[in-house]
């Protein structure tokens, strides 16, 4: 017991989320997620996002706090731009073409300005918990990771949450955030689709109105809505 406690140690994850998903730390597909990734380390792979931004998503999100789940699928693979968050690249950064579109949506749908910054700490910061269905990425090799585990690790984090959650919302953004419905019960939480922000996608996402969407919700359930404004 106390080498798995030690390995619970070294998740660099905040301690509400680790006590709710420590069941997963133990298990084979984990341990063997964990040996390939530490692995790739001593081989000096450069890994997205940076090792302590792993499981950013999660520390800035305490699960106490927790009333929106937006799911992604791969961190970015280009130097600088992967935080551990969906979507969103550090200060500075250049804003990816799906950011863009989320903002034009935001703009419509709220009549937000378009921010300048693509980093959407403060949405997090606010109960939006921004998980990436993979968690890491090789420099340069987009989704070279997505057969080490991490899939089946953000599959557990929704069906817990499911489980033993309630009203929550989930956003499903794309044809790969949607196939993760089957494991919501939407008789328990609220589930809102839209097409991906990607230009790729004909930009379908325009008008689909989650934003206000999310806040009659959070304000029917008594919750503070979010204030989705990055203009500060």
């Amino acid at each position: 017991m106390e080498n798995l406690n030690i390995k619970l140690h070294q998740i660099k994850m905040n301690d509400d989320w680790k006590e709710f998903l420590k069941d997963e730390f133990y298990k084979p597909y984990f341990l063997e997620l964990k040996r390939k990734y530490i692995e790739a380390i001593k081989e000096n792979k450069i890994i997205y996002p940076p090792s302590n931004l792993t499981f950013n998503a999660f520390n800035l999100t305490p699960l106490h706090s927790l009333k929106v789940i937006l799911i992604g699928q791969d961190p970015y693979h280009q130097p600088n731009q992967a935080m551990g968050l969906s979507f969103s690249v550090p200060n500075g950064v250049r804003i990816p073409p799906s950011l863009i579109n989320i903002y034009k949506e935001l703009n419509n749908d709220l009549g937000i300005s378009i921010p300048k910054s693509g980093d959407l700490s403060s949405w997090a910061k606010q109960g939006v918990l921004l998980l990436n269905s993979i968690l890491s990425v090789e420099a340069g090799k987009a989704a070279s990771h997505s057969q080490w585990g991490w899939q089946e690790f953000s599959d557990a984090v929704i069906s817990n949450l499911n489980d033993r959650r309630e009203n929550l919302i989930f956003l499903l953004w794309g044809n790969f955030a949607k196939s993760k419905k089957r494991l919501i019960d939407s008789q328990k939480h609220f589930i809102l689709e839209a097409a991906h922000p990607s230009p790729l996608a004909g930009n379908k996402f325009l008008g689909c109105k989650h934003f206000s969407k999310v806040n009659e919700i959070l304000k029917k359930l008594g919750k503070t809505p979010i204030n989705w404004d990055l203009n500060f």
